[in-house]
């Protein structure tokens, strides 16, 4: 079985954040980038479905040279090999649109991505690949096992579980639950070094969306403490400040 893991190089969440060029532009100076979490289950997961011989794992990031560290503590977690897209990742679009291309020309069994990226949590990238694949998409899924060519997925909704069976290939944005993450061993860093890490250029795929400007939410303010049998008070205040009712 081959597996496709989709990994995103996100800012540490110990990350102070600050903008720079009128608050146009996220600023890097100084921080630390990981792998993002919710991938590192997609690719814990992924090594549990292919140990003992039973396939390989490819990771698949779109970036810059900057993100290879990243990819390469993916290959130190045991992942078989890496390609990078040598591309800006523009918005969630035109990554899925990348990793389509590739995967058109470089066919998967099983298309693993986390359930959203800790730094823009848009949870936009599965269903995008679906659609451009034409092939099956689950978001969020719990659990996921496969045995032989059929899959049987996991998802939380409201008031319940939902459970799927459908055959591979499809694509999956996995969270919590699905396996734990990996941490990579001496001998698995050492490997990584020398696993294959493809570089390609990017296709021509459109953007669809563009960021104007960020800004940083208010600081917290003070708490007000009140009686707990004065519901007036409390009702006037959630009406007349925090504009909730």
């Amino acid at each position: 079985m081959k597996i496709l893991v989709c990994i995103s190089n996100v800012p540490d969440t110990t990350t102070k954040v600050t903008f720079t060029g009128n608050n146009t532009q996220f600023n890097t100076s100084g921080v630390q980038f990981v792998l993002n979490p919710y991938d590192e289950i997609a690719l814990a997961r992924a090594i549990e479905l292919t140990d003992g011989g039973n396939g390989t794992v490819t990771v698949i990031h779109v970036g810059e040279a900057s993100a290879e560290a990243t990819i390469r503590k993916a290959l130190a977690i045991g992942a078989t090999d890496a390609v990078r897209v040598n591309a800006q990742p523009l918005d969630a679009y035109f990554v899925a649109g990348q990793i389509a291309a590739y995967v058109q020309q470089n066919p998967f069994d099983l298309i693993l991505t986390g359930s959203e990226s800790i730094d823009y949590n848009g949870s936009k990238v599965a269903a995008m690949l679906g659609e451009l694949l034409d092939m099956p998409s689950i978001s969020i899924i719990k659990k996921l096992d496969i045995s032989g060519t059929q899959a049987t997925v996991e998802r939380e909704i409201e008031g319940g579980k939902e459970i799927i069976e459908l055959p591979l290939p499809f694509v999956a944005g996995t969270a919590e639950g699905v396996a734990e993450p990996k941490i990579p061993n001496m001998r698995g860093i050492m490997t990584a070094r020398t696993k294959p890490l493809a570089v390609i250029q990017p296709v021509e795929a459109k953007t669809l969306s563009a960021i104007i400007s960020y800004e940083t939410p208010a600081p917290r303010g003070q708490v007000k403490m009140l009686p707990a049998d004065d519901t007036q008070q409390l009702i006037g205040l959630l009406h007349s400040q925090a504009k909730v009712i």
